[in-house]
């Protein structure tokens, strides 16, 4: 909000009524009225307590003997009557002809427009709310109150004096509370927890002894995996009572302190009645579309569709399909998954596990998209893959879903993935028998019968081609071994030539066989059929569907495969979909494109016998990862405009994608992540292993945001060892840098940090890198600056700045100023300290450099916090805020609200440091380390000490502790005197 005043929510103005000029008035905050979009003057706070009272009849006339009482009370002015007429005609020349009326010796509003009083909207919006609560529509009850609560604007009648205006106030908010409380349960009911302990802590804290609230943060706490708070908030509330009341918690609070000790498993589940079976505010329908020729199984159909009927009175119904790639299971599982939908109201989930490849699906990676679907906030979302498997059968539990887990690794893969609840079921496809999988139903899918592969063929040939050549029909399916995908792909050959009869199809079926007569029995079938396939396709086709295959990525977008091909995005578009027309290649996703498994590696054999070594598929690759590093380095420009890093980055032969705005590139990256990751890695090799390098670094948002952070490291690891084995210093540098990089980020592995970084540094003053010394100097202060060795930490940033102006880079020696900035804050130099920042900051400014500059904001909200300056601090942490936020930048914007936390401790605003503490932890989860979560858990632990909740705070500063002394960190000392007696005293 921009601190003015707020014009109220209107609803559609009643008929005949101009909105440009119609009425308004709120009472939900200050009174006030608008016509249309103008602020009307209101006169004196008595004028306006006349209005208000008229306002909230809502029509109905009221005696002057009314209205004096509402204004005065027992002790009216002599000229009382008087004054109330003033303020009526005053209000009569303010306001519209007809809608403050004199009747029967009082006034009254009337005539006034549909919506054109807050406090009546919220009525409306409060009464829709309750009626879609009722119906099980949680998620739009929740959306109606935050609309209703949204009118209010701070204390209801503000300022009015009389007992009429301090009666309604005590309603207004009392009604507020209760709507509060409805929403925040609905929160609960859907699974918001961990953003609704946030809240919940700051209303506890405004409204201590208003018991619902602590029952709702104890159950959210619970919930969000912090058993230990959530009972430490029951004591806080048992001595809270008696000190204040002298009672003890009410019978509802107590009995959830003793399901909470005893692990209640129905504590997980939704607290609404039986009776009202709230239905899933998600239903997923993820199956992939069945084939419209689906074609014989009647006995597998039947089998696994009386094994889902049964779903309902078992735990859980699993079915395994296994069989060799090209058989079928996928085809059959989503056909039988279609079949059983009516069985499974509530949804159904699907996921490629790509378990036949080199990198098979990780669990909780699946888990996290599962429970995304199903309608939990990606905040609610836990890391670790026990606690994501936990909360996948929560979430599940009370409802019907098909779980689809397509072509498996093996059990262990799946296990975590299964419901586990009754009335769930899973279909599993896989190449291995699941032998041990406890409870399966197994089933082993074999190739076609040959009635049944020839109806398969027919219907995609034409049954008036077939007729006339049954036997080479015949011929034909033998020959593709009878497997479903490898007669799909010979008859979609034969359905798009027309001129071609079933014979000469036959005819060269069977050569291919005979080249490939040593392979076994399986393979031979589906490599003949995808050899015949790939012996029509045009010499473009062929090129395309060869290179493409080379990528080690997921799948590949449509500009990357035209920067593979070197060819125009137009031309690059119709290879590939004259490719899916074949069925050599799928379409994932407008403009995106992928092989299944068997035929990738049918697609790899043919460019090593096809293509050359050297002018081929490494010239393919080679222009794939230009097309990256091109790109990426656009995305880092734009985000860093100034930054010298892209002029000392290799060149680049091919160019990449550019873009209008930094959102634009931003979206480019984090879908294109795991893909430009995956062709970073297989560039991992002497001929390209600079430009992988400095990809990886041009990329660094997707460790600093906590996206693909595993991968990234990964990646990075890989990188510094073949750079140490070819013996490339410079590679071997910019690799340890990004792996200084990441393992700062990360928040738990200084140590290896602090290594890397000075190993980089290094090795490129070896190579005579300069710009890489420049940053692995700044990442070497960052890290000793996290370790507190400060005088290490201003010389290492006092020799990045130093170089950084050597070689010409402002945005690296703004950062360097801004990190000197910090080491200055921490050694009590708080005036240079800010003088610093500030010119970091005004360095960033003048090369227009948003992102940057909303870190030099975060250095110089510190600064200014520690010279006192608190109003102007958090200026600038919000303006950081708003950058972060806005840039996606996960880690920061955690870090930030962090720091919003410590100044509200500092302003003595307890209650919203609380709440800011606990929204850093929910940004937090899964990126920044035990270190970071640390630190917010111990400034959380002193604000809920500032609002009387001291249980909690030592549960969390126990915790804190346990993480510092787990690494070793110093923090560890000053978390051990916050738990001492005096400390808390």
């Amino acid at each position: 909000m921009d601190g003015g005043p707020r014009v109220p929510e209107q609803r559609s103005p009643a008929s005949g009524s101009d909105e440009s000029t119609a009425l308004r008035f709120s009472v939900l905050g200050p009174v006030r009225a608008w016509r249309g979009p103008v602020s009307l003057p209101m006169g004196s706070p008595q004028q306006r307590s006349l209005l208000a009272a008229l306002l909230l009849r809502e029509g109905r006339t009221a005696t002057a003997g009314e209205l004096i009482d509402a204004l005065w009370g027992d002790d009216p002015p002599s000229q009382a009557l008087a004054a109330v007429r003033t303020y009526a005609s005053r209000l009569r020349k303010t306001l519209d002809a007809g809608v403050l009326v004199s009747e029967s010796g009082g006034y009254a509003v009337r005539g006034l427009p549909e919506g054109a009083l807050d406090s009546a909207v919220a009525q409306d919006l409060a009464t829709e709310a309750e009626k879609a609560k009722s119906a099980g529509d949680l998620c739009h009850a929740r959306d109606l109150l935050g609309r209703v609560l949204a009118l209010w604007d701070g204390e209801p009648l503000a300022g009015l004096p009389g007992p009429y205006a301090e009666a309604q106030r005590v309603r207004l908010e009392e009604w507020r509370l209760q709507l509060l409380e409805s929403r925040l349960d609905m929160d609960l009911e859907q699974g918001c927890h961990a953003e609704a302990v946030s809240e919940l802590t700051a209303v506890t804290a405004a409204h201590p002894l208003r018991e619902r609230f602590r029952e709702l943060l104890m159950l959210a706490l619970y919930r969000s995996g912090r058993q230990a708070e959530a009972l430490a908030v029951y004591a806080d509330t048992r001595r809270l009572l008696a000190d204040e009341l002298g009672v003890d918690p009410r019978p509802g609070l107590r009995e959830l302190q003793q399901r909470i000790l005893q692990a209640d498993p129905a504590l997980a589940e939704p607290s609404a009645p039986a009776a009202e079976t709230v239905p899933a505010p998600v239903r997923p329908h993820q199956l992939p579309a069945t084939v419209p020729d689906f074609t014989g199984r009647v006995s597998f159909v039947s089998e696994l569709s009386d094994v889902l009927a049964s779903a309902e009175g078992r735990v859980m119904a699993v079915s395994a399909l296994a069989g060799i790639g090209g058989v079928g299971k996928t085809t059959l599982a989503v056909h039988v998954a279609h079949q059983a939908r009516s069985a499974f109201p509530d949804g159904q989930l699907y996921v490629d596990l790509q378990g036949a490849g080199s990198r098979a699906a990780e669990p909780e990676t699946v888990l996290g998209a599962f429970l995304r679907a199903l309608g939990t906030a990606d905040s609610a979302i836990p890391d670790s893959l026990e606690e994501r498997s936990a909360l996948y059968r929560s979430v599940l539990d009370g409802r019907r879903v098909l779980v689809l887990l397509d072509n498996a690794r093996d059990a262990a893969q799946i296990r975590p993935l299964l419901p586990g609840t009754e009335g769930c079921a899973a279909l599993v496809t896989s190449r291995v028998r699941m032998v041990d999988l406890a409870g399966a139903h197994l089933v082993d899918l074999d190739v076609m019968s040959p009635e049944e592969a020839l109806q398969l063929f027919t219907k995609i040939v034409g049954a008036e081609r077939v007729a006339a050549e049954r036997e080479s029909a015949l011929d034909v399916v033998a020959a593709c071994g009878f497997l479903p995908l490898a007669i799909r792909i010979a008859a979609s050959r034969l359905a798009a030539r027309r001129t071609w009869t079933v014979s000469v199809l036959a005819a060269k079926l069977a050569d291919e066989r005979r080249r490939l007569d040593e392979l076994q029995a399986g393979d031979l079938a589906v490599k003949a059929t995808f050899e015949l396939g790939y012996g029509q396709l045009e010499p473009a086709q062929a090129r395309a569907f060869r290179l493409l295959g080379l990528a080690d990525g997921p799948d590949i977008s449509l500009a990357a495969a035209a920067a593979t091909l070197d060819l125009p995005v137009e031309e690059t578009e119709d290879v590939l979909e004259s490719l899916v027309d074949t069925s050599l290649v799928e379409s994932a996703a407008p403009g995106r494109y992928r092989y299944h498994d068997l035929v990738r590696l049918y697609a790899r054999s043919c460019a090593e016998r096809d293509e050359s070594p050297t002018s081929g598929t490494a010239v393919a690759l080679s222009r794939l990862l230009d097309f990256y590093l091109a790109t990426v380095s656009g995305v880092y420009l734009i985000e860093r405009p100034g930054d010298r890093l892209v002029d000392h980055l290799e060149r680049t032969a091919h160019p990449g994608l550019t873009f209008a705005d930094r959102h634009a590139a931003q979206d480019w990256l984090y879908s294109e992540a795991i893909s430009l990751l995956a062709c970073v890695r297989q560039a991992a090799h002497t001929g390209t292993l600079r430009r992988a390098v400095d990809t990886l670094w041009a990329a660094c948002d997707l460790a600093e945001s906590g996206t693909n952070s595993k991968e990234y490291e990964a990646v990075a690891g890989r990188l510094r060892e073949v750079a140490r084995e070819s013996g490339d210093l410079r590679s071997e540098g910019r690799a340890l840098l990004t792996l200084a990089f990441v393992h700062h980020v990360s928040g738990s592995r200084f140590d290896a940090a602090v290594q890397e970084a000075e190993q980089a540094t290094e090795l490129a003053e070896a190579a005579g890198d300069r710009l890489t010394s420049c940053w692995s100097s700044n990442a070497s202060g960052a890290i000793a600056m996290y370790q507190s060795r400060y005088e290490d930490a201003e010389q290492h940033f006092t020799r990045a700045m130093e170089n950084f102006r050597v070689v010409g880079d402002r945005p690296g020696e703004a950062s360097a100023l801004c990190n000197l900035s910090r080491t200055h804050l921490a050694t009590g130099r708080t005036e240079s300290a800010v003088a610093l920042a500030q010119q970091g900051t005004a360095m960033y400014d003048d090369m227009e450099h948003d992102l940057k500059g909303a870190n030099g904001r975060y250095a110089l909200g510190l600064a200014l916090a520690r010279s006192g300056k608190l109003a102007e601090a958090t200026e600038c942490l919000q303006e950081a805020l708003r950058v972060f936020r806005d840039s996606r930048q996960r880690l920061w914007e955690g870090m930030t609200v962090f720091r919003l936390a410590e100044l509200d401790l500092t302003a003595r605003r307890p209650a919203q440091a609380a709440s800011n503490a606990e929204t850093a932890l929910t940004l937090l989860r899964g990126v920044g380390g035990d270190w970071r979560h640390g630190n917010v858990l111990t400034v959380l632990g002193r604000a809920l000490t500032g609002i009387g909740h001291l249980d909690r705070a030592q549960v969390c500063w126990r915790e804190a502790l346990d993480i510092f002394e787990a690494l070793g960190a110093p923090e560890a000392h000053e978390v051990r005197a916050l738990l001492t007696p005096s400390a808390a005293a």
